[in-house]
């Protein structure tokens, strides 16, 4: 027989204290967004792995070692990430919100420090890196958890003045101007565009001045639209968007053609885990920024669908809980639940739209599961924070102490 709410509470009272304590134990986190979050990481060591295998120079005597170079790596950074968001954790929202112009102050540092000769580590012309020995850290990637927490928190402390131009408006802008001139002088403009929706969405949901919101959103598309004009490599870009197979297929369309290709080869349900042909030295960055064509040409159609679906069950349930949060008066958590769900649905969004060609190309990872140490510690640890958002949903509904 079924029991109503208020027998049910009464048969809980009932409980032994011991018995009773390890049962609200076990529903005081979500376990099912751990799991997706542990199955995405786990398939992206998978993915990595066989998009990097055929990297090496099959002529070097040390192919061996090289060809599980990416595969070792990938799993430190996991294990390390994995680590790092059991720490954040434990970690009171409430701290996090006392921390968050301090941590602008330190992200912006950071952005300032790569952009010196000798620290930072430059690759193809840009530098996004700070060289820690043989390890490189990108400050884009923290600062895109720093604006989550920064935005929710200015947020809360500007309610009343949301519909102020001095109080309200200008602060804002001036920050995300000043992430945008340093992350542009880098140059990185897709994570600036992240921040960019990320800064957005929390203001927006906050309560934002319409009028103020719409003067900002002109803003930045005049910026974006100057950052593409005075850049002829932009530009070229862009003309290989819109025409990859004709403009220029060998250059600035490269890339894409070929994840096109291997979308194409991949059909409904791929050739193979393994048996991808782009990523033969054909499709750049294959196991970075175009990881999902090696898992389209792999795992075809059937296989993106399944990676879509869990990308989107994280950023849905990210609105869920930071909605839970509102309802329960923690406002400031509720926008910093909500600004992950914008970031890592921003990103996935814009890695997805590249890989198949519906935007343009941009050094974009996909979350979770691309190659890169920064990337998947900044995640694991934004995803944390989710995780201890909805902790004390759940045990301020059960009168409990976080």
């Amino acid at each position: 027989m079924k029991l109503g709410v208020t027998e049910l509470f009464q048969s809980e009272a009932s409980l032994p204290e011991t018995s009773l304590g390890q049962r609200s134990r076990m529903m005081e986190f979500d376990q099912l967004l751990v799991w997706v979050t542990v199955l995405l990481l786990l398939a992206g060591v998978v993915m990595v792995y066989s998009a990097s295998i055929a990297m090496p120079d099959s002529s070097s005597a040390a192919t061996e070692v090289k060809g599980h170079h990416y595969l070792a790596r990938q799993a430190v950074f996991v294990m390390v990430g994995l680590f790092a968001g059991v720490m954040a954790f434990r970690v009171r929202i409430e701290t996090w919100q006392r921390l968050a112009p301090y941590m602008l102050v330190a992200g912006l540092v950071l952005l300032v420090v790569v952009l010196i000769p000798g620290i930072s580590k430059e690759v193809k012309g840009a530098r996004r890196w700070i060289g820690l020995g043989s390890l490189r850290f990108q400050p884009s990637e923290l600062m895109k958890l720093v604006f989550v927490i920064y935005a929710a928190d200015y947020t809360v402390r500007k309610q009343q003045y949301m519909d102020k131009l001095r109080k309200g408006f200008l602060p804002m802008a001036s920050a995300v101007a000043a992430v945008g001139v340093l992350l542009l002088w880098e140059p990185d403009l897709g994570a600036f565009g992240v921040i960019v929706c990320i800064a957005m969405g929390i203001l927006f949901l906050g309560g934002f001045n319409v009028i103020w919101f719409g003067g900002m959103m002109g803003l930045l598309v005049s910026i974006f639209t100057l950052a593409i004009l005075f850049s002829p490599w932009r530009q070229e870009r862009m003309i290989a968007f819109f025409n990859p197979w004709t403009a220029d297929p060998l250059g600035k369309g490269y890339q894409l053609t070929h994840s096109l290709i291997a979308f194409g080869r991949g059909e409904l349900f791929g050739v193979g885990l393994g048996a991808s042909v782009e990523k033969l030295q054909y499709l750049p960055e294959a196991h970075t920024d175009f990881l999902l064509a090696v898992i389209g040409e792999e795992l075809g159609l059937a296989g993106v669908l399944i990676v879509t679906f869990l990308f989107y069950w994280i950023v849905r349930r990210a609105f869920e809980i930071g909605r839970q949060a509102i309802v329960l008066d923690n406002t400031f958590a509720g926008l910093a639940a909500k600004g992950i769900g914008i970031w890592i649905g921003a990103q996935t969004f814009i890695n997805m739209g590249v890989n198949l060609g519906l935007l343009p190309t941009k050094g974009l990872t996909l979350p979770l599961m691309s190659y890169g140490g920064s990337g998947v510690l900044i995640n694991c640890i934004g995803l944390a924070i989710l995780l201890r958002i909805d902790y004390e949903n759940r045990s301020m509904m059960r009168g409990t102490r976080t």
